[in-house]
Order: structure tokens, then C-alpha cells, then sequence
């Protein structure tokens, strides 16, 4: 039987928890998976120093994504920060590993995304009817196989920095959705890193930060996972 992983939390106060999401977990239940989420894991933490603690999803990540997630404490905490998220988050920072050497080391990635009844997401020039989405990008680390790249997002579209990475035909390693079929990563290589947001109760600017997987840094040391 495995053991089950410690919940490696970032940060914690009254209100609020931070957590770092492993890739391969979902941030909340589905009909096909109930117990197996970051929801879950959480609750069972807040549990045992409470009984009737509960736990409320503020914002998710993607399934094969990792890092930084954000729960409150409350439902009124809950709606404090999404009724204005895009206001409080000051900045959203992920870094990925995409397949192949970009021409452009730094650049902003601008369209309008839709959905297709089959949940994939795609890039639109249509502005009445698709979300707009802003990615900002800058190569940290190269070489001749694979770009690292530091992710600023300036909208959370779904799906946002997956579509744009696969638009300039640079999709990031792992993801088999958007146009990588490399098998040889055993996951998705994109990672929350860093947000900095205002609490809508104090005022105050929090930042987080949550470490790159070794197995990021690993492919430009190495030259494999």
C-alpha cells in the first residue's frame, strides 16, 4: 500500500491555506473521482485539529499542473476574494518546459479563447465571443532540446498558457492534449510558482512562492528526468 504524501503547505493563517498541488491530482472532486483530490487532503488536515472544520476552493489549477492553490477557511472569506479576484491578484508567475528553442526569448502571447463542446480549449481572433487571454513569457534556461521558460499571466483564461505555448508551436513538455506526445515525462511540465495578491480584509500584499520540481532543472542538467 502507498503512504500517503504529507500536504506540503506553503503558508496558513486564520482565513486562509496554501498549499502546493502535486501534478496528477485534481484541485476538486469529479463524478469519477471523489476522495483523490487536494480538496480532500485538505479537509482531512483542517480535521484533525477540528472536527467541524470545513475548507472552501478559492481558485483551481489544472490537474497536471503543480504548485501554488489558495483555500479559505469560510465561505465568507471564500467569496471575498473571488467576488474581485482579478482586482486582489497583483501577479501570477508559472515557469514550464517546452519542447524545442524559441527565435523569441521574451514576447507577450495575445488571443481570444473559446471551448469546443469537447472542453478543448482554442485560440479565437473572435472578440465578441472568445476570452480574452494575455501570457507573458522570458527564456531562462535553454539548450538544444528544451526551453525554460517564466510565465506571467495577466488573465486566467482555462487551459490559458497549455493553447498559447501550443499556438507558437512550442508546446510544453508532457502535455498530451495540446500537441507534446513525447512520452518519456512522466507529467506535465508547468508549475504555479509564485502569486502575489492583496487581502481584501487587511489591505495587505501577500506573496507566495513554491519551489520548481527538481525535474524541471534536471533536463538542462542532465539532459533527462
Amino acid at each position: 500500500m502507498k503512504r500517503k504524501k504529507k500536504l506540503d503547505i506553503i503558508y496558513e493563517d486564520k482565513e486562509i491555506l496554501v498549499v502546493n498541488k502535486p501534478s496528477g491530482m485534481l484541485t476538486v472532486s469529479t463524478p469519477k473521482e471523489k476522495e483523490k483530490t487536494l480538496f480532500h487532503e485538505v479537509s482531512d488536515y483542517v480535521k484533525k485539529s477540528n472536527p467541524k472544520a470545513k475548507v472552501f476552493i478559492i481558485h483551481r489549477l489544472d490537474k497536471d499542473t503543480s504548485g501554488i492553490v489558495v483555500l479559505a477557511k469560510n465561505q465568507n472569506v471564500k467569496y471575498s476574494y473571488q467576488n474581485n479576484w482579478d482586482n486582489l491578484v497583483l501577479k501570477r508567475r508559472y515557469v514550464a518546459v517546452v519542447d524545442g528553442v524559441l527565435s523569441k526569448k521574451t514576447d507577450v502571447i495575445k488571443s481570444y479563447l473559446k471551448e469546443t463542446k469537447t472542453f478543448m480549449v482554442y485560440s479565437s481572433g473572435d472578440k465578441k465571443s472568445g476570452k480574452l487571454a494575455i501570457t507573458n513569457y522570458n527564456v531562462v534556461k535553454e539548450n538544444k532540446k528544451y526551453s525554460m521558460l517564466d510565465i506571467d499571466i495577466k488573465t486566467g483564461r482555462k487551459n490559458q498558457i497549455r493553447v498559447h505555448l501550443s499556438d507558437i508551436n512550442h508546446p510544453i513538455l508532457g502535455d498530451k492534449k495540446y500537441g507534446n506526445k513525447k512520452d518519456h515525462v512522466k507529467r506535465l511540465m508547468l508549475h504555479a510558482s509564485e502569486l502575489t495578491i492583496i487581502n481584501p480584509k487587511t489591505k495587505r500584499k501577500m506573496e507566495f512562492i513554491c519551489k520548481v520540481p527538481k525535474s524541471f532543472d534536471l533536463l538542462f542538467d542532465e539532459g533527462k528526468i
